[in-house]
């Protein structure tokens, strides 16, 4: 298990959470277990929570005990928040669910799920098979060789460039992805270099997983700078609750949200059926579409939050950046 990456007000909620957490999510309803604030009359009281992610909201009256959420856990209180399905990909697409509260300021001459050259991060991309993402970020080996500076990157998801762990190491990167146009190969930009594997349910083994990641090598026509941000140069990687984050997008281009969870695990709905168990995510309000996966999330100052990976109609779920960084062996900050 990585380290915990959470502010030092919520360190001691995390072993309560934790010996929890289990038990909640094997709950109906229960998509996922994290830290926030507990709301009240639908007003945020400050109060620090383990929050219960649910699918819909249910009255108490028509609950059986066995699917009622304690109101505390060793005197520690609990919020239950309706967040519906989440989906990978970023979440719905943006005529799925008319309850998006997606903030898309629609910056920009162009649209970012077109051919752009050079190609730069909040643009359109996939692995030449497979799904629509975003290219969330230019980054560079952690550990370069002596006198290097590393090999260049395309961060994104292992959903966008890795097609859900069916992609090969060299397999072709598309600008646009397959879906907004992209062909073979003339739109070819880099190759998949790796990515971490996603860990599906199986049967009653629900493994966790930390992130939806991946990186392909930059062959051609690629800027480091973030569509309408410039470059990242530092890392947030402890945001609060309630702190104001951003995103460049494929799908919904600019958009603002701000946080609501912490130290969240959650179930993630892929294709054909298949569901992943994500640990240690930061849960946002909806910032994001299906084709936004892998849009790195900054903070005003263009300080690294996560790579936003999954979504639904009410939430963003990211990967926490630290995460990312560590298991891709990589850097998104320095040149």
């Amino acid at each position: 298990m990585l380290p915990q990456v959470v502010r030092s007000e919520f360190l001691p909620l995390v072993e309560t959470q934790l010996t929890y957490q289990d038990a909640l999510m094997g709950r109906p309803n229960v998509v996922g277990v994290g830290l926030g604030h507990k709301y009240s009359g639908g007003i945020n009281t400050g109060e620090r929570a383990i929050t219960v992610l649910v699918h819909r909201k249910v009255d108490a009256r028509y609950l059986a005990p066995k699917a009622m959420v304690p109101s505390e856990l060793e005197g520690v209180p609990t919020d239950v928040q309706e967040v519906g399905l989440i989906r990978a990909g970023g979440g719905p697409q943006p005529w799925a669910d008319r309850g998006s509260a997606t903030a898309s300021l629609g910056v920009g001459p162009f649209q970012l799920g077109q051919r752009v050259r050079p190609a730069f991060a909040g643009v359109s991309v996939g692995h030449f098979r497979g799904n629509a993402g975003t290219f969330g970020a230019g980054c560079f080996d952690a550990l370069p060789p002596t006198g290097s500076a590393g090999r260049y990157y395309i961060l994104s998801t292992n959903y966008a460039l890795a097609d859900c762990n069916a992609g090969r190491a060299g397999d072709p990167i598309l600008q646009p992805a397959l879906v907004d146009g992209g062909r073979y190969p003339a739109d070819v930009i880099g190759g998949l270099v790796r990515f971490v594997p996603i860990q599906f349910h199986d049967g009653a083994r629900k493994p966790v997983n930390f992130v939806d990641a991946a990186i392909a090598e930059a062959a051609q026509d690629t800027d480091r700078r973030v569509y309408w941000a410039g470059e990242v140069t530092t890392l947030n990687a402890a945001p609060n609750i309630n702190d104001t984050v951003q995103k460049w997008g494929r799908t919904t281009n600019f958009t603002t949200g701000h946080v609501l969870n912490v130290n969240a695990t959650v179930d993630v709905h892929y294709d054909r059926g298949r569901i992943a168990r994500f640990g240690q995510q930061i849960v946002t309000t909806n910032m994001s579409a299906g084709g936004d996966s892998g849009s790195l999330v900054t903070d005003p100052d263009e300080g690294a939050v996560g790579l936003l990976f999954a979504g639904s109609g009410r939430v963003s779920v990211l990967n926490n950046i630290v995460a990312v960084q560590s298991l891709l062996g990589v850097r998104v900050t320095g040149s």
